[in-house]
């Protein structure tokens, strides 16, 4: 492998501020407050994905009211449409789709690999067919930087060589770790730059300061199921010294003890003061056991894609609300839920889901204003029942909540680290998705949780 040496590195800025906040005593889990430059967050955090730049069906104002402050957005999809020159004209992504807070973009890379025919990774970048007219184009490093810093996101993701983690060729997993830190000091020496909007009133700082002032570079390890491979990938990849650090390449059909086995060697290997992305992960059980293994980030397209398909993310596991047993059911998607939809019609937004992050653009409208409030809809599983079939509110509202229930989750976790009493939150967790049969608790989640200290099988 080529490898960088130290000498030529080049110090990253960061435009963050990690501060661990709490340690569980038998688990790896940490809480912690990540201050972005469109406002703090708080971790374990749940990120959900507004590929094309939104949430489908929810309004900004919407998804601000469930506690959201930091979603994605896909460098590729932006890239094509409405491309880097209206990006670029607008002022970035946030005026595009009038979200004040904070947003992460993916490279694009992994979209390139799995959703066009005939694209090939060379050295270069990634080489495609545009899906709009054929044309062959080229992802580079450099280009997919660049596009992210026209999009103004708080967090950018380095290019990656992406393959399935059950690719059974160790060859081509060990060219595609090797390739992606080359990639990442290509990605290093873009982001670098001097950017041209430093010092404007608009974006502060000085004359002359890099990008890397007001974005934040993360890397991704690589390295598939081979643990020696993710070891040598942290190692060279924690050299870069780069704000934040993602786990990739997973979530991608490999065994859950495997997944398992790699979240937990890279945690014990990476910074301990930097936050920890772990990509493409939002089951709730996945959630609950890779925070346990020491990860703070996550982001999934589950919870908003079963949405459309009629199901509930709820505290007693997924309910298919196209079934004819809800058509007569008029009680709320999920009595322990505060979200809009589930609350009682008209009942007052509650509190902010935590203390630390910034209130929603619409708390500041003055009174009497008809702007959006956050009250309660009192939507029931009868009308979501009547909906699904036929109504596409039917998969907003299930969207909203959905995403709803995993920020509330990742929240009510948080609470328990803070509190000392993580194993304990594991263990009613399970007990409730699960409607109390122990006999249905995944194996892998067991015997991982296990070997930390927390018998979910216990009395």
């Amino acid at each position: 492998m080529l490898k960088t040496s130290m000498a030529t590195m080049k110090s990253m800025p960061s435009a963050l501020k990690y501060e661990l906040i709490a340690r569980c005593s038998t688990t790896k889990a940490r809480a912690s407050i990540l201050r972005l430059p469109h406002g703090p967050v708080e971790t374990p955090l749940f990120m959900p994905v507004a590929t094309q730049g939104t949430l489908k069906g929810l309004t900004p104002e919407q998804l601000e009211s469930v506690g959201c402050r930091l979603y994605l957005n896909n460098t590729y999809h932006l890239g094509l449409r409405p491309g880097q020159a209206v990006l670029d004209k607008i002022g970035g992504a946030h005026k595009l789709q009038s979200w004040s807070h904070n947003i992460l973009t993916d490279s694009g890379g992994f979209q390139m690999v799995s959703l066009l025919q005939l694209a090939t990774v060379t050295e270069k970048g990634v080489e495609f067919l545009s899906p709009h007219d054929g044309t062959p184009m080229l992802l580079t490093p450099e280009h997919s930087i660049s596009l992210q810093h026209s999009i103004g996101s708080d967090i950018i993701m380095q290019l990656d060589d992406v393959i399935a983690t059950t690719s059974p060729d160790k060859q081509r997993m060990k060219e595609a770790m090797d390739r992606s830190i080359r990639w990442l000091d290509r990605c290093v020496e873009e982001h670098l730059k001097v950017d041209p909007l430093a010092g404007t009133e608009e974006f502060g700082g000085v004359e002359g300061d890099s990008y890397a002032k007001r974005q934040n570079l993360f890397c991704i390890i690589q390295g598939g199921l081979d643990l020696e491979m993710r070891k040598e990938c942290c190692e060279e990849m924690a050299k870069r010294d780069t704000p934040g650090i993602a786990i990739g390449g997973l979530s991608g059909g490999e065994a859950k003890d495997d997944y398992c086995k790699v979240v937990d060697t890279c945690t014990s290997l990476l910074p301990d003061g930097k936050p920890r992305y772990v990509m493409g992960v939002g089951y709730p059980e996945d959630l609950v056991v890779s925070i346990a293994l020491g990860a703070d980030m996550f982001d999934c397209v589950w919870a908003t894609r079963t949405a459309r398909f009629g199901n509930a993310v709820t505290s007693s596991g997924v309910l298919n609300l196209r079934s004819a047993i809800y058509a007569e059911d008029f009680t709320a998607v999920d009595p322990e839920c505060q979200c809009p939809v589930c609350r009682p019609l008209d009942s007052p937004a509650p509190p902010l889901l935590n203390s630390t992050i910034s209130p929603p653009s619409y708390a500041s409208a003055p009174e009497g204003d008809d702007s959006y409030t956050g009250k309660g809809l009192g939507i029931t599983k009868a009308y979501i029942h009547h909906l699904v079939a036929k109504e596409t509110v039917g998969a907003h509202i299930l969207t909203m909540h959905n995403v709803a229930f995993l920020l509330s989750l990742m929240n009510k976790a948080r609470i328990a680290i803070v509190e000392d009493r993580y194993p304990a939150f594991l263990k009613d967790f399970f007990f409730k998705w699960h409607g109390g049969d122990k006999g249905k608790y995944p194996t892998w989640a067991v015997d991982t949780l296990r070997g930390f200290g927390v018998d979910l099988l216990e009395d």
